[in-house]
């Protein structure tokens, strides 16, 4: 474990965006209803989150869970400070998408590293992509919009195997190329380990000096925290998270879900490091989605709560 020497005045900070709306909602199997959308959605703004993925311009047949996005961008009550992110797949998505401007204030174009991934996803080549994200961007920025981008299968593809890092860093520089202010890297199927998130964070923000790097681990192999303070002590300070730890790619099976946020914001609260949220009111969002979808959910702080040093010493 690296040596903590700061001073009170150097206390650390991350940024943490909430993507349980979209990336978690989207594969859960049982159509849930849009008001109980909004009211989970509501819940995590009141826990001083200022920014939540909150839909996606897929088509709706691809994934029926999301079709409501619009409704839901609509119906939400969030804070002035929260950013609201979409998912854009394309440009057909991106037409959809600026029909509703005024509704959202980021969107995020993605890809992934492996041609096998892509393909299984969008049905599309990695070139493919990456010649409509540079007609995209431009069109992004023209709107005022923050363009966001996110590489899936960043640290290994469940078709190809390994995911050559100069690859994933190329993809990443080419987005930076095309506009993109923040890119996010995808553990997509919890392939990860630490000590290579640490070299490839390392690595990544010697190449990208300008751009915000996110990690974005899922827990499928239980090293999902881990990898976090890897990132962190690698000197990334941006982190996506789902509460309840829902979430998990479409494709593969087997593929479950993100860190839950509440775990992580546990952990960074436990070491000291702030993110501005009450992981109490966290912990009630996610117990809420619990309730609402009718099973037990995987994070820990939902059957723990949260660390409470005063009753521990009594």
């Amino acid at each position: 474990m690296t040596q903590d020497n700061r001073t009170p005045d150097e206390t650390r900070r991350v940024r943490m965006r909430e993507v349980g709306p979209r990336d978690g909602f989207q594969n859960e199997p049982e159509t849930i209803g849009t008001a109980d959308k909004i009211r989970l959605i509501n819940a995590l703004g009141r826990a001083g989150f200022t920014r939540i993925e909150v839909a996606s311009f897929v088509r709706p047949d691809v994934i029926p869970q999301l079709a409501d996005g619009v409704e839901v961008l609509k119906g939400i009550d969030l804070p002035d400070e929260v950013e609201r992110m979409v998912l854009i797949p394309n440009s057909k998505g991106l037409d959809n998408a600026l029909k509703v401007r005024d509704l959202f204030e980021a969107a995020t174009l993605f890809v992934s590293a492996s041609q096998t991934h892509n393909r299984k996803n969008i049905n599309r080549t990695v070139e493919e992509t990456m010649a409509d994200v540079k007609v995209m961007g431009e069109r992004v920025t023209a709107e005022g919009l923050k363009f966001c981008a996110v590489i899936a299968t960043s640290f290994g593809c469940p078709y190809e195997g390994k995911v050559s890092m100069d690859r994933v860093l190329d993809l990443a520089e080419e987005f930076a190329g095309a506009g993109a202010t923040e890119i996010g890297f995808g553990d997509t199927t919890g392939m990860a380990n630490p000590a290579y998130v640490s070299r490839f964070f390392t690595a990544a923000r010697e190449r990208l000096p300008r751009v915000e790097l996110t990690a974005h681990f899922h827990n499928t192999r239980g090293q999902g925290l881990a990898n976090a303070y890897a990132a962190l002590e690698a000197g990334c300070t941006s982190f996506e998270s789902s509460f309840g730890e829902l979430g998990g790619c479409p494709v593969p099976a087997g593929s479950t879900g993100n860190i839950a946020t509440e775990d992580l914001v546990s952990m960074f609260h436990e070491m000291g490091v702030e993110t501005g949220l009450d992981l109490e009111k966290i912990i009630e969002a996610a117990r809420a989605a619990q309730g609402t979808l009718g099973r037990k959910l995987t994070s820990h702080s939902i059957v723990a709560g949260p660390v409470h040093w005063d009753l521990a010493a009594s």
